[in-house]
Order: structure tokens, then C-alpha cells, then sequence
């Protein structure tokens, strides 16, 4: 379906461009978002009529996010989650869940629909995350993700995450058994 785009959308075009994209894409996300127009004469004219308050409209939205991405630069946000020793999480951290503590931290009201992870976030540590505000205005956060309060200070200012790698797991177990062995050396002695 040929459909002319009312708004820039990543990886497909910008606005008033003139697009194929597929039908069920167009029917379920495009045409109801108001995203798209379907490519016919008529709207074709609608949009020339229509296109410079289109525009103006659009340049208004990017200036109201480009504010907004000034109170988002250099935030880095906390989330507090339970981990195993290996820093494994029992669950994830989800897009709303970085939402909301993006909206709590700087007061600017960040979506789900606005938060972009490239895989999902499911270890302890220091996170960038990508808000698009704007289809063409993006800011990076920081997500810290730490078993309590803290954890996420130290995280913050180490910059790494406080994990217990496998190596430090085996030399503690090995530490352990050498005390354990130690201990019953002096009181085998005695008994005999």
C-alpha cells in the first residue's frame, strides 16, 4: 500500500514522503496512529494544502523535545531489583519500567514508546539508553541497575557493576575448604 508519511518514522521516511509499506502495517499501526495518510489523489491534494502547518506543527513538537532532552543530558537513573550473586535479575527491566524512573528523576514525561533498548536488561550495571523525545530528537540516559540503594551509588561511582565473577566465586569456595581443613587439623591433633 502506497501511503504519504504526516510524520518522520525511523528506517521508513520522513515527512511528506511517499512510501510502499505493507498492508497490514499501514491498516494496524500507521493509518490509526495518524502517522499516514493512504496515497490517493485526494489526499495527496489535502497534503499540499495542509503542508505547511504540518511542518510548522512538526518544528513546534522538536522544539518543545529539544528543551525537554536538556533536562534528560547527563541523568542517569537508579532501579532497584533483586540479582543473584552472579548479578543475574529475576525478571528484567522493562521499557516502562525506565519510564517511569525517568519521569520520577527529571520531572519530564518519558513514555514506554519512547525508550529504545537494543537488548534486554537483565544484569546488574550501568546501561545507555536511548529516549527518542522527538522521531528526530534523541538523548541518551544512563540506566543503573543495582540489587539496593547502595549499590547503585558505588556502581555510579565506580562505574562498574558489583558482581562476583566466576573466578571470584571458585577462589572464595577454595579459601573456604583451605579454613575448613585448617581448623580441623588442630582439633584432630588434640583428640589424639
Amino acid at each position: 500500500m502506497q501511503v504519504i508519511l504526516l510524520e518522520k518514522i525511523e528506517k521508513l521516511g520522513t515527512l511528506g514522503q511517499e512510501v510502499k509499506v505493507r498492508d497490514g502495517f499501514a491498516r494496524n499501526y500507521l493509518l490509526p496512529q495518524r502517522k499516514a495518510l493512504r496515497a490517493t489523489e485526494a489526499n495527496r491534494a489535502y497534503f499540499q494544502r495542509e503542508k505547511a502547518a504540518l511542518e510548522a506543527a512538526n518544528a513546534k513538537k522538536r522544539e518543545a523535545a529539544e528543551k525537554e532532552s536538556k533536562k534528560l543530558e547527563s541523568l542517569t537513573v537508579s532501579i532497584i531489583r533483586q540479582a543473584s550473586e552472579a548479578g543475574h535479575l529475576y525478571g528484567s527491566v522493562s521499557t516502562r519500567d525506565i519510564a517511569d524512573a525517568v519521569a520520577a528523576a527529571s520531572k519530564v514525561a518519558a513514555d514506554r514508546n519512547q525508550v529504545v533498548l537494543n537488548a534486554p536488561l537483565k544484569t546488574l550495571g550501568l546501561f545507555p539508553v536511548a529516549i527518542a523525545l522527538h522521531p528526530e530528537v534523541k538523548v541518551t540516559v544512563t540506566v543503573n541497575i543495582a540489587r539496593t540503594e547502595e549499590e547503585a551509588a558505588i556502581q555510579k561511582k565506580t562505574g562498574k557493576a558489583l558482581v562476583k565473577s566466576e573466578g571470584e566465586d571458585k577462589a572464595e569456595k577454595a579459601e573456604a575448604k583451605a579454613e575448613e581443613a585448617a581448623a580441623e587439623a588442630p582439633a584432630e591433633e588434640a583428640a589424639a
